[in-house]
């Protein structure tokens, strides 16, 4: 075989032709596709309670004998279905060989849970050209369809991502491919078997509702209203250019006072102010790794961790300062030169006047707009990344417990520290005023062009 592969995996879901495509396979000699061999309901085919030697009980304890099993037949070219409910903890020994071949089907998903539905009405799912098919139309459930829409998408992204990341390639098939000749033989020289000259499609199944949408919903009008809503091309979707982020693990900071609270800084925040007052509760510690992090956890049943929000003009007039005073001199150089930010030279920093310093920092915001849609070549500092990507960077390890906001410090850390057992609180000093000069609605705007994903998903006023 000129591909090297010795067995192939149908991507799919349910009402997508995988009956079909399993069919044409099946007829070619030498190729087998055992069905929806990983099924947490059925192994294979229904009815059935064992394949190749192996129980439903067996395949439970340990799908990855199956899998070997079915993989390992030199001189045929085995095969399974695999949807995106299937056992998933085969799903990645599938990845990483590289001689699985993949296959990925699709199907308008609104014809497959049209079809869908109309066979658990029916229980008819598949229909040979002898057997006559049962009338039935469905009614249209727009959260049940946007629930499995979205499960199928987010598979599919998944399975995207893996199969760049593992430098993949996958054969990709349509609904209305299958019936195509060309395209099957296409598809079987993709797999290895190059001596076929042509593969006719499997003819023992029929379409089982061919008719229109109209036919077979009963509530077609309200459908069409309910799919209006949607926004199948993403039209509202904010566009994502930042970097990911780690989890920062080594900058948190832990107390022991009762029974222990965990800050997860946002660089660019409260930082200091917030670490002052864990001092003040007790002994504070720092300098985790993710393995310290983790028996700090499970040494305090009960523990609680934040982070603190905060509004990002405030946060990057915060971003500015800190590029004003501990920024190096070639980073400000940088952004003087290349990126439109009308900085002094370093011995007139200090002389910089207060109208001055406004412009200056309207010059920054805009360059913030561009540093975080990847229009820079400068890395995104973490002093003025996006609050929204810095979390996210968080989740992938640990997420708070809570999202303090600083506008609401004593009352949101009140609240935490008594969750966390911590009696006493003293949450003086916690409020800072924000500086006359970020009255400004133009700066706002600016900051707002910037920050656009962190005003969307915190729902952040335009001024602080």
């Amino acid at each position: 075989m000129s591909q090297g592969f010795r067995s192939f995996v149908i991507f799919a879901e349910m009402r997508t032709g995988s009956n079909l495509l399993e069919a044409t396979l099946n007829a070619v000699r030498g190729v087998t596709c055992f069905g929806e061999a990983f099924n947490p309901y059925m192994i294979g085919w229904p009815d059935k309670d064992e394949m190749l030697g192996i129980s439903r009980a067996e395949r439970e304890a340990d799908p990855l004998d199956l899998l070997a099993k079915l993989t390992d037949r030199p001189g045929h070219l085995p095969g399974f279905r695999y949807f995106h409910d299937h056992d998933p903890r085969v799903l990645e020994p599938i990845i990483q060989d590289r001689r699985c071949a993949k296959i990925i089907l699709t199907r308008n998903p609104l014809d497959s849970y049209v079809s869908t539905r109309l066979a658990w009405e029916t229980n008819q799912w598949k229909l040979n050209a002898s057997e006559t098919p049962i009338p039935a139309r469905i009614t249209y459930d727009g959260q049940e369809f946007r629930r499995m829409l979205s499960a199928a998408e987010g598979f599919r992204r998944h399975l995207t991502a893996r199969l760049q990341a593992t430098g993949q390639a996958a054969f990709h098939l349509d609904y209305d491919d299958l019936r195509d000749p060309e395209v099957m033989t296409g598809l079987l020289h993709f797999l290895g078997r190059t001596d076929l000259d042509r593969v006719e499609p499997a003819r023992d199944q029929v379409p089982q509702n061919p008719q229109e949408l109209a036919r077979k919903v009963a509530n077609f009008d309200a459908m069409q209203a309910d799919l209006h809503d949607m926004d199948p091309f993403d039209l509202h979707r904010l566009p994502v250019f930042e970097p990911r982020r780690g989890p920062a693990v080594p900058s948190f900071v832990a107390t022991e006072a009762g029974r222990g609270l965990l800050f997860m800084p946002v660089k660019g925040g409260p930082e200091q102010r917030i670490r002052d007052w864990l001092s003040r509760l007790g002994r504070i510690q720092g300098g985790f790794t993710q393995s310290t992090l983790r028996q700090w956890k499970r040494a305090r049943p009960g523990h609680r961790s934040f982070s603190v929000l905060r509004h990002p003009l405030l946060r990057a007039w915060e971003a500015f300062d800190h590029l004003l005073v501990q920024g190096n001199t070639e980073q400000r150089d940088l952004l003087r030169r290349l990126h439109r930010v009308a900085l002094p030279p370093q011995d007139g920093l200090a002389e910089l006047s207060s109208d001055a310093r406004v412009a200056v920092f309207a010059d920054f915001l805009a360059f913030l707009r561009r540093n975080l849609n990847g229009q820079t070549s400068l890395p995104t500092h973490p002093v003025w990344a996006s609050q929204t990507e810095v979390l996210s960077g968080f989740a992938r390890l640990a997420v708070p417990d809570m999202l303090v906001r600083e506008d609401r410090l004593p009352e949101d850390l009140a609240h935490l520290a008594r969750a966390a057992g911590i009696a006493n609180l003293v949450l003086d000093g916690m409020t800072a005023p924000i500086p006359d000069v970020l009255r400004d609605r133009k700066l706002a705007e600016a900051a707002q062009a910037a920050y656009l994903r962190d005003y969307v998903t915190f729902g952040f006023d335009l001024m602080p």
